[in-house]
C-alpha cells in the first residue's frame, strides 16, 4: 500500500495534500507535465520537497496520487428515467472523458506510480459506485438490472481497454452499443 493511502488526511495533512495537488495542476497548465519536479511543487505548494518525497515517495506517485483525484467523479450521473437513458448517457460521457487527452493522460499517470494497484483499484471502484447508483434507481422504478459487474464487463472494460490500447474510430456509437448488447442479453436471460 503506498504512502498516501495508508489514512484518510484530516487536519495539517488535509491541507498539505490539497497544497501540493493544487501546486501540481497549476504547474501543468503553466509549465506542463514534463517540466514537473518536487522542488518546484513544493516550492509552489509551500512545504519542503522532503514533505513531498516522505509523503509520495516520488514525483510519479504524487502525479498519481493527483491523477486518480482528477477521476473521481464530481457528482452521481445523471437521472434520465430509465435504466437505457441513464446507462447510456454515463458510459458516453465516461468514454468522453476518459479518451480525451486529458483523461488518457490522467489514466496513464494513475498506473504508472501504482506499485501495488491501489489507483487502479480506486478508479475502477469510482466507476463502479456510478454504475451501481443508476442500476439502483431503475431497481427502484420497478426495472429490471444488470449487476454492477454485468455492466463493469461488459461496458467499462471494453471502453478501457479500446482507450488504453485501440482508440481510432472509437466514438459514442460504440459505448451506446455496449449498452445496447448488454441490456439485450439482460433482457433475455430474465425472461
Amino acid at each position: 500500500m503506498s504512502r498516501n493511502k495508508m489514512v484518510r488526511p484530516g487536519g495539517r495533512s488535509a491541507r498539505v495534500q490539497a497544497s501540493v495537488h493544487a501546486a501540481v495542476r497549476e504547474l501543468e497548465a503553466e509549465v506542463g507535465r514534463d517540466a514537473l519536479t518536487v522542488p518546484l511543487v513544493a516550492q509552489r505548494a509551500g512545504v519542503t520537497p522532503s514533505t513531498i518525497y516522505r509523503r509520495w515517495g516520488d514525483l510519479q506517485e504524487l502525479l498519481s496520487d493527483v491523477a486518480v483525484e482528477r477521476l473521481r467523479p464530481e457528482a452521481p450521473p445523471e437521472d434520465h428515467g430509465d435504466l437505457s437513458a441513464d446507462l447510456t448517457a454515463w458510459a458516453e460521457q465516461f468514454l468522453d472523458e476518459m479518451a480525451s487527452p486529458s483523461g488518457r493522460a490522467y489514466i496513464r499517470d494513475a498506473l504508472l506510480g501504482d506499485p501495488d494497484g491501489g489507483n487502479a483499484g480506486q478508479c475502477s471502484a469510482y466507476a463502479a459506485e456510478q454504475v451501481d447508483v443508476i442500476l439502483a434507481r431503475a431497481i427502484d422504478r420497478g426495472e429490471d438490472a444488470p449487476g454492477v459487474e454485468a455492466v463493469m464487463d461488459a461496458v467499462v472494460a471494453p471502453l478501457m481497454y479500446r482507450i488504453l490500447f485501440r482508440p481510432a474510430g472509437l466514438d459514442a456509437a460504440y459505448a451506446r452499443r455496449l449498452v445496447t448488447e448488454l441490456l439485450d442479453s439482460a433482457g433475455e436471460t430474465s425472461r
